[in-house]
């Protein structure tokens, strides 16, 4: 059977994401990212490509790190403002019938019985299609915003999030019984408290005494995404995500980490094929190859450098305003606490390339660090093709220059290329998300969140 390549729209709930300086080219709607119908022009832009997925970006927190202060991230609009995500969804899902929503949330900044009753609420109202990409947070700015000094450390942060995932399973799966709920008008029950149960859990990081508010939502544990890439990242995506986002300029940077996910997998008992990888990747598409690139050429008339090395130096924790533009990246140049592979995919990760800072100005200043795929849609299905089948991933989080230009062409140019091909969908599976991107309708019976139905496992800590 032929591969099927599975897209999602990446976006971040700013005038910019990783394009700083494009909310002001004439045709971008940036400015608008505070407008519901922004929103709604681009869910249903990405469902009539019949992508999988809306998923959004988001953290508390601000790049802050570049030159000691914020104001380069705050004059180019690059991730700042930001609005809350988890607000756009009943209202996208209105609005459309098919597509996911994707939307971060950290376990280091939420409290599981909180975020867990938001999970389910939204897995009503969209009818299913709700997922949650799993961040731990990196930046110490967004620990400043809930009253901690600073983040806490790497690993430390995974471990939280472990018992984060298996308290949030309990409650998700095993609080209600199947059949819990009756809504019998004759005997005027709801529901029967025989089936409804209280989690309780005493751990390292949380100690609660709970009933989950929400009556079971048609998924329970909504989709898991997760974009951890350091070696305890990747232990936690492989024991909890059914899809990952990675990222990096070259299929070289990224298809370790995929192979490493992947093996972590099987060594879990998992089927490595159940979880689906994606990798970021930005779409320049015209019907000509000149025509392409003389976008691109306009595009990178309106990047801002500044905005640019915001985003980078607040990725990694190492202020770049004191770097030579024109020295080469150096290995290792990195704080243990940020995002660890945004370095290591510009210096360790591809030994046949290195990188100057002023080219990775140029490489990230349209739709950050993963490749730029430029040319007609064949040339851009070549490329994509290319990537599955050398880097062995399953997808794309297709980043932009700008909406709604960049998604509007790549849906009506290349989705029919890759639709002729035979290796992307003709229409959508019916169902949940899950169901559309695994085939399943409940977890894989390998996933931690399996088997949580029983009652008698409920109160007991993890």
């Amino acid at each position: 059977m032929t591969r099927q390549i599975r897209l999602n729209g990446f976006i971040g709930f700013s005038p910019v994401h990783l394009s700083p300086g494009l909310w002001a080219h004439p045709r971008s709607r940036g400015a608008d990212y505070n407008s519901l119908d922004y929103w709604v022009e681009l869910a249903q832009i990405l469902e009539r490509g019949k992508f999988d997925a809306l998923f959004v970006a988001d953290g508390i927190g601000i790049h802050d790190v570049y030159d000691g202060s914020a104001d380069a991230t705050i004059r180019a609009g690059a991730q700042f403002p930001k609005l809350d995500p988890l607000m756009l969804v009943s209202a996208l899902a209105f609005e459309t019938s098919q597509l996911g929503f994707g939307i971060t949330a950290s376990t280091t900044h939420e409290v599981p019985a909180v975020l867990a009753r938001r999970f389910s609420t939204l897995d009503h109202f969209t009818k299913g299609r709700i997922g949650w990409n799993i961040v731990t947070g990196y930046s110490d700015s967004g620990a400043r915003a809930v009253g901690r000094e600073a983040v806490l450390a790497h690993d430390d942060r995974y471990d939280r999030a472990d018992e984060f995932l298996e308290i949030a399973y309990k409650l998700w799966e095993g609080s209600w019984e199947d059949g819990a709920v009756v809504r019998d008008r004759a005997s005027g029950t709801f529901a029967d408290p025989e089936k409804v149960h209280r989690v309780r859990h005493q751990g390292a990081h949380f100690d609660l005494d709970t009933i989950h508010l929400t009556e079971p939502s048609p998924q329970r544990t909504p989709f898991l995404f997760q974009a951890g890439a350091s070696p305890r990242g990747r232990e936690f995506a492989a024991r909890h995500a059914e899809a990952v986002f990675v990222g990096g300029p070259t299929k070289a940077s990224v298809a370790p980490g995929v192979a490493d996910i992947r093996s972590r997998a099987a060594a879990l008992g998992r089927d490595p094929r159940d979880i689906a990888v994606f990798t970021l990747a930005t779409a320049i598409a015209a019907p000509t190859r000149a025509e392409a690139e003389a976008k691109l050429e306009d595009y990178r008339r309106y990047t801002d450098p500044d905005g640019v090395l915001a985003l980078f130096s607040g990725w990694t924790g190492v202020d770049f305003s004191r770097f030579d533009l024109d020295a080469p990246l150096i290995r290792g140049e990195r704080r243990e606490n940020a995002v660890q592979s945004v370095i290591d995919s510009f210096t360790s990760a591809d030994p046949d390339r290195v990188w100057a800072l002023r080219e990775v100005i140029t490489h990230n200043g349209i739709g950050g660090r993963g490749p730029l795929f430029v040319g007609t849609p064949a040339d851009i299905a070549d490329e994509m093709e290319a990537w599955v089948a050398e880097a062995d991933v399953d997808g794309f989080n297709l980043s932009y220059a700008f909406v709604p230009e960049t998604f509007a062409d790549f849906v009506t140019l290349v989705v029919p290329e890759l639709q002729r091909r035979g290796i992307y969908k003709q229409d959508y599976v019916p169902g949940t998300l899950r169901a559309k991107l695994t085939g399943a309708d409940g977890v894989k019976a390998t996933h931690p969140a399996a088997g949580r139905r029983d009652p008698t496992k409920i109160g007991a800590a993890a």
